[in-house]
């Protein structure tokens, strides 16, 4: 019922096959934020043309996180029972599919409709993501193969406005955009299908780089295996460090959708740019989260190589980086269209290096086998918290303005580090269920 098959006869190795999977994982997660920000990037349009105003795009957006939510937990359950391969090439399909759909829809309820399935198809990206990067990689080189393939968010998140944009410009219409960009995800998926295996099981993998992958992982693993034990939701529940990313998630993933899906209209609305403006404004903050995943991922790696616990190393950032998102406040003081780009940038930078660092803990905390269920878990909690702040910005940007939002924003991103870096640690005593790693 997994995706783990008879190891084929070995062919000519590949140098460095690791590094490829994770770059398929950086371009799907690119096609993936792709379709999911070409939404937010036409905001501004179909806002004029449909006459929504806060409360009824946060319909429309929460129809996705909704969903979203929900199958963050059920998809990382079953990325676990029935393996990454499979998991995440049912997942691409699905949202390229519903992707390619939205572009007939007319109104606000068959946009929601669209956006709630392509939200279902899209919840297990990060979990697979994650479970590929505990499959592939040593402890030594998981942060910065969590950094490659997520900053295909940041690039996704990106390049979304510009393509939307141009497409729009080119077709003098919203529909051809999400056909276009929703028929990247099919290319994708025939690349992975003929690529990806368990290095165990992967025919064109070097003995040198298994028995580097193996020796990584061992390296990590609690003196009692965790083959033997079902791994659940109730089981994982029970552990201290589950509830850190899970709380964690809940207070700062709302951060990230905040920039992602208010922060053109906050240009617009509040700031009076033009439309043009306001839908290509996205894109300077995923510049700042793009270059946020990369410094953390390599920072962190290099100081696990140097001798750091794999938890420290990870600690340090989101100590540094989480109080750091504050500045966020300064946008209500100018109106400056450079000044305002450079401070969600570095935000969002601030932000990736603590987003990098909370997709790769579940890799280091937990054994691969519970990866994907931790990771949904955490993933729901986070939904659970952009849904409720998602009705909140609406409804308080309608009836007052982008001021007390952007208040509490500064301030959340503190409390979260405060309960990642206290919760996530490593027990004195080992985990007699040999589920817990050493980190």
């Amino acid at each position: 019922m997994n995706d783990t098959e008879k190891p084929s006869p070995r062919k000519r190795p590949i140098p460095y096959l690791r590094w490829w999977i994770g770059l398929l994982l950086f371009i799907v997660t690119f096609i993936n934020y792709v379709d999911r920000q070409t939404l937010s990037a036409l905001a501004p349009y179909l806002k004029e043309q449909y006459g929504w105003n806060g409360n009824g795009y946060q319909f429309i957006v929460n129809a996705f996180t909704v969903s979203y939510t929900i199958m963050q937990s059920v998809v990382g359950r079953l990325l676990d029972i029935f393996g990454t391969r499979m998991g995440i090439a049912a997942s691409v399909a699905c949202y390229s599919f519903v992707g390619a759909l939205t572009a007939i829809a007319g109104g606000k309820y068959t946009f929601a409709t669209f956006r709630c399935l392509l939200g279902a198809g899209e919840a297990a990206n990060n979990p697979g993501g994650a479970k590929a990067v505990s499959e592939w990689f040593p402890v030594k080189e998981r942060a910065l193969a969590v950094a490659l393939y997520n900053s295909g968010c940041a690039a996704g998140g990106f390049a979304a406005p510009f393509i939307a944009v141009l497409i729009y410009s080119t077709f003098h219409s919203w529909r051809p955009a999400f056909v276009i960009t929703a028929s990247m995800g099919f290319v994708w998926l025939i690349l992975w299908l003929l690529v990806y295996r368990k290095p165990e099981e992967h025919p064109r993998i070097s003995e040198a780089e298994l028995a580097h992958i193996q020796a990584g992982r061992a390296a990590a693993t609690s003196a009692v295996s965790g083959e033997a034990v079902r791994i659940g939701w109730g089981k994982l529940l029970r552990y201290r460090q589950t509830w850190g990313l899970v709380l964690g998630r809940f207070l700062l993933d709302p951060f990230w959708f905040f920039v992602t899906n208010w922060f053109a209209l906050f240009l617009r609305d509040e700031k009076h740019f033009s439309l043009t403006d306001s839908a290509l404004g996205s894109a300077g903050p995923m510049v700042g989260a793009l270059m946020g995943s990369l410094f953390a991922g390599t920072l962190s790696s290099m100081l696990v190589r140097i001798g750091w616990q794999p938890g420290n190393a990870r600690r340090v950032l989101l100590m540094f980086f989480g109080p750091s998102m504050a500045v966020i406040a300064l946008t209500l003081w100018t109106n400056n269209y450079w000044a305002l780009l450079a401070i969600s940038a570095y935000c969002m930078f601030a932000y990736n290096c603590c987003g990098t660092m909370f997709l790769t803990l579940p890799t280091d905390v937990f054994h691969t086998r519970a990866v994907g269920t931790v990771m949904g878990l955490a993933g729901t909690s986070a939904g659970l918290g952009t849904i409720i702040t998602t009705k909140l910005i609406g409804s308080v940007t309608t009836q007052f303005s982008y001021t007390p939002v952007i208040i509490v924003a500064s301030i959340v991103p503190a409390m979260a580090t405060i309960i990642f870096v206290t919760m996530v640690r490593a027990d004195k005593k080992p985990d007699p269920d040999g589920i817990l790693m050493k980190f």
